[in-house]
């Protein structure tokens, strides 16, 4: 079950009249914080996530923008798909996203949000697809400045010797979501057939 909480710990006075809310959504796999205006999601990351507070200070940096205890509709469209997701109902997310990065990172992540549900990627396979074969770390850097964790699926993208690697939100953590991705697959398939 996911339910929503808020607490105010980003505001600061002194910021644009920019407005971002944010809420904390309650997982199965722990608390996530959703940032977003009223058009798009910004953030969504797990509250022990490596570095969340340089990650929310950059996003605030890059808008220019306070952020606040709220919720809009990007962040109930994504509270819905989360329980979908979680459920093993889910197997794209359709809330409207706001990428904030380098026309390479973004190109990075369109590229991890091909990779399908259940399937996984090295980053040489990734830096590959994008025509750039030697760029495999510049790839991994990308993956890891990745700011919307599930929706843009970086958990999917593996070492090339079939080791799990990093992730930011731990690696049990990753090896949870795989073999969820995994399981919502064989669900669907068999529920298809």
């Amino acid at each position: 079950m996911i339910t929503i909480e808020t607490k105010e710990i980003h505001y600061n006075s002194s910021m644009s009249s920019t407005i971002l809310n944010e809420t904390w959504l309650n997982t199965p796999l722990g608390p996530m914080l959703a940032i977003a205006d009223e058009t798009a999601l910004y953030l969504l990351e797990f509250q022990n996530r490596q570095g969340l507070e340089r990650e929310i200070e950059r996003l605030r940096y890059k808008t220019q923008a306070a952020i606040l205890p709220g919720c809009t509709t990007p962040i109930r469209l994504i509270e819905q798909e989360l329980k979908q997701y979680f459920e093993g109902k889910l197997t794209t997310f359709t809330t409207p996203l706001r990428l904030l990065g380098s026309p390479f990172q973004q190109a990075v992540w369109q590229e991890l949000q091909k990779i399908p549900l259940g399937e996984t990627q090295s980053y040489a396979q990734l830096a590959q697809a994008l025509g750039k074969p030697a760029a495999y770390r510049a790839v991994a850097q990308a993956n890891g400045a990745n700011q919307l964790a599930l929706i843009i699926p970086c958990h999917r993208v593996i070492n090339a010797d079939g080791n799990l690697g990093g992730y930011s939100g731990g690696i049990a953590r990753k090896e949870w979501l795989l073999k969820h991705e995994q399981q919502t697959l064989k669900l669907t398939d068999e529920s298809s057939t």
